[in-house]
């Protein structure tokens, strides 16, 4: 540009990109959501809008400088503001990038599974089989206070406040439960590992203890609702405790630290979605799972929460069949390639 160009020439000139910024600007979405190529424009014409207004306060009038100031803080905002909390967001995040995500590090999921269901498993049957076995793995003390649990069963249900306090107990220890599977996965892995192997025995000893008592057809009724729930987030947690302990092991050239960071949106997906599910959980156990409802009403619910939490993790964020991405161009439109 010469410098003795005139406002009307310099706007003349500069019009056409402050136009094609301020169309992206009332798009009406959000700019991290747009293609790639769109979220490098909308940068190039930010720094591009920002040279402008040094000069037009150099150089021009006031109207000039105000409506560039305005245009350029819009586009910050855009770039580089924080993005406000929305339950649209939260929505999303559960029902998309959740199960996105556990896909994706399926391998992980499933490591979790086998170290929590194989001492399971051989916990029940080591129950079943021999006292001696459960003793070694819980205090007599426990096992009878188990037992003792159960032997009623909940033909009577249980009273409502009491359901409430309950309900509240079961967030808390469910938390706990799943923080430990999850936060000592820091130790390399080694502590989720540890815990998975730990609660998969402990809850096999306990089902398989009580079924010896005589009372199984009462914990399983009563842990059929909320267990599609509450060991698949505890698996989750395990699973991103995994993950974690992983990424400190292989670094693929970052220090570890890096190697962290470069996980952690990952890593939020599994453990809001986990934290999720041991809600819903908590909130069944409370109230339905204690229910003075029939046997066969609650497998059935039982069977509609384990449809449902196969369908939220193998279907979830799919797109649909012929839908593109977001940002992704018409075929024919652009370049050929």
């Amino acid at each position: 540009m010469s410098a003795g160009q005139s406002q009307d020439e310099f706007i003349a000139r500069r019009r056409a990109s402050w136009k094609e910024l301020e169309q992206l600007l009332v798009l009406g979405k959000e700019l991290h959501r747009s293609a790639p190529a769109e979220i490098s424009r909308a940068a190039s014409l930010y720094r591009s809008v920002c040279a402008d207004l040094m000069r037009a306060r150099a150089q021009f009038g006031p109207d000039v400088v105000r409506y560039l100031d305005g245009l350029a803080g819009r586009a910050h905002n855009l770039l580089y503001g924080t993005r406000a909390y929305r339950l649209a967001g939260l929505w999303e995040l559960l029902v998309r990038d959740f199960p996105r995500t556990l896909r994706r590090r399926w391998q992980f999921f499933a490591l979790a599974n086998a170290l929590f269901y194989l001492p399971f498993i051989l916990g029940m049957l080591g129950a079943l089989a021999s006292v001696e076995f459960a003793e070694t793995v819980l205090p007599s003390q426990t096992l009878a206070r188990m037992e003792s649990m159960y032997e009623q069963g909940f033909y009577a249900g249980r009273d409502v406040h009491e359901d409430s306090q309950m309900a509240g107990f079961y967030v808390l220890n469910n938390v706990g439960i799943a923080f430990r599977c999850f936060a000592t996965g820091i130790l390399f892995g080694l502590g989720s590992l540890f815990y998975s192997i730990y609660n998969g025995m402990v809850i096999g000893v306990v089902i398989g203890w009580v079924i010896r008592a005589g009372h199984g057809g009462n914990i399983l009724t009563f842990v059929c609702g909320h267990g599609p729930f509450e060991q698949t987030a505890v698996v989750i947690s395990a699973a991103a405790g995994l993950q974690m302990g992983w990424a400190l092991v292989k670094t693929d050239g970052l220090t570890r630290m890096g190697s962290l960071r470069a996980q952690g949106k990952e890593l939020g997906h599994l453990i809001v979605g986990a934290a999720a599910m041991l809600v819903i959980a908590a909130v069944i156990e409370g109230y339905w799972s204690p229910s003075a409802a029939p046997p066969e009403l609650k497998w059935a619910a039982s069977g509609v929460f384990i449809l449902f939490v196969t369908a939220w993790l193998s279907l979830g964020g799919r797109r649909r069949r012929g839908a593109r991405p977001v940002g992704a161009r018409p075929e024919g439109a652009g370049a050929s390639r």
